[in-house]
């Protein structure tokens, strides 16, 4: 049976296994589920995914609901951490909450389950206003996640709090023997003039096929801040779409870093919506892959209210026979005057047989802005190598380091000193160096 056949044919029986849930979600569901069987998965004939496709991905006979709860001792995965107690944590395998490798709280600020936000009454009026009030609800994979998510992250922050250390986000797969199917589904909502970081990251444990389709909604009141990570390292037999929608308020700021270096096929939907003058929003990315991964990043930011501004920049280092895609918009709305938009990509590319495919887009219809676009594709500066290596400097370190200052605009960004140091690290790693400085 086709995926989307058997996805389809299992909602019913899906349904009727779920408890309080269910009456909370039971519309949004039968929504989702209408649009992902009108429309099915998308193809290479649609525009928005004319360089991926998920045919190698869709053959695969995937579990949906893994029933089997399964456990993990601290010391297999905590590598996978920032660190050992300087977080809070929400850690999921194979889709169920892990207690044991978790650390949520109440204290003044919200970090908890999914599920326990919406079977307990005093979050009824959160849950009510926000989730499911960001997607793109005729967007396929999003639809879909609405109508079969169960669990995630639940992150609320009230006005004027300031969390005190970084929330992580963890999920990780485990299955043996059998391809698995995940749809976490985050909420996040800072108030006004709150300030948090947030790390998400999906590993997979075994060499398994696993297919997630993530959403995640961001909610930022005025005068609040929100850095929000993604740190996507996973094994090659894993594969991730992630669909992000933020709501931005007055005088806001959010920021979110994607770091792209592992996995078969992952594709990042960033979409940032402003609503409010003086607004900051901020996607940057570095996707350094090789062998044959896929990286596609889909970003948009609509600018809908005068006075905002908006980075983008996305720097990818592609080798072997990895793709990459990078098709990026900013969108003026005719209100939107003094909008001062930004957005760059550049490739570089290591192997005669790697490719790029990059669209940067400006759709204006403001008549006062300051809005800029461009992408590069090119190879090392051989000028560049050589007087490196005049300077005794090896020529593998010597890539190295023209790679590491290529990528350098995106680091001296984040903001959590301990995952800038991971990052660096897994760059070394995927770069074969040993690299005796931070960036």
């Amino acid at each position: 049976m086709e995926l989307k056949d058997k996805l389809i044919t299992s909602f019913v029986a899906f349904e009727q296994g779920l408890t309080g849930e269910h009456d909370v979600l039971h519309n949004i569901r039968l929504e989702g589920l209408k649009t992902f069987e009108e429309k099915g998965f998308p193809t290479k004939k649609e525009e928005a995914w004319k360089y991926t496709s998920l045919n190698s991905i869709l053959k695969k006979e995937f579990t949906i609901l893994p029933k089997k709860e399964v456990a993990l001792d601290y010391k297999e995965v905590k590598k996978y951490f920032l660190s050992d107690s300087d977080t809070y944590k929400l850690v999921f395998i194979n889709g169920i909450f892990s207690s044991h490798l978790s650390e949520t709280t109440h204290d003044g600020i919200d970090v908890c389950l999914m599920s326990s936000a919406m079977n307990k009454p005093k979050y009824k009026m959160v849950i009510d206003n926000y989730y499911n009030q960001a997607v793109d609800k005729s967007d396929v994979f999003s639809a879909l996640n609405s109508a079969y998510a169960t669990e995630g992250a639940f992150i609320n922050v009230p006005k004027s709090k300031v969390v005190s250390k970084p929330i992580e986000i963890i999920y990780f797969t485990t299955l043996e023997d059998q391809a698995l199917l995940t749809q976490p589904r985050n909420l996040v909502v800072v108030g006004e003039n709150a300030h948090v970081q947030i790390l998400e990251r999906h590993q997979s444990l075994t060499d398994s096929n696993v297919l997630t389709n993530s959403v995640t909604e961001i909610f930022a009141h005025k005068r609040a801040i929100c850095d929000y990570y993604k740190l996507q390292n996973d094994l090659e037999s894993s594969n991730l779409i992630d669909n992000t929608f933020i709501k931005q308020k007055q005088e806001s700021r959010v920021s979110v870093h994607t770091f792209s270096f592992g996995g078969k096929i992952t594709r990042n939907n960033l979409n940032f919506y402003q609503d409010g003058e003086r607004i900051d929003s901020t996607l940057k990315g570095i996707t350094l892959i090789g062998n044959k991964q896929h990286v596609d990043h889909y970003t948009l930011v609509s600018h809908n209210q005068p006075n905002c501004e908006s980075h983008q920049n996305y720097k990818s280092i592609y080798d072997d026979n990895s793709v990459g895609v990078f098709n990026g918009k900013i969108y003026v709305d005719k209100i939107a005057q003094k909008t001062d938009g930004f957005q760059q990509n550049n490739n570089i590319l290591l192997s005669e047989k790697a490719a790029v495919y990059t669209k940067p887009q400006l759709e204006i219809f403001a008549d006062d802005v300051k809005c800029s676009h461009g992408c590069t594709i090119g190879q090392l500066d051989d000028e560049a190598m050589f007087y490196m290596r005049q300077r005794g400097i090896p020529q593998k370190e010597a890539k190295a380091l023209l790679m590491y200052a290529f990528t350098d605009e995106v680091m001296e960004t984040v903001k959590i000193p301990e995952l800038k140091a991971k990052v660096a690290k897994l760059i070394a790693t995927k770069l074969g160096v040993s690299m005796g400085f931070e960036i």
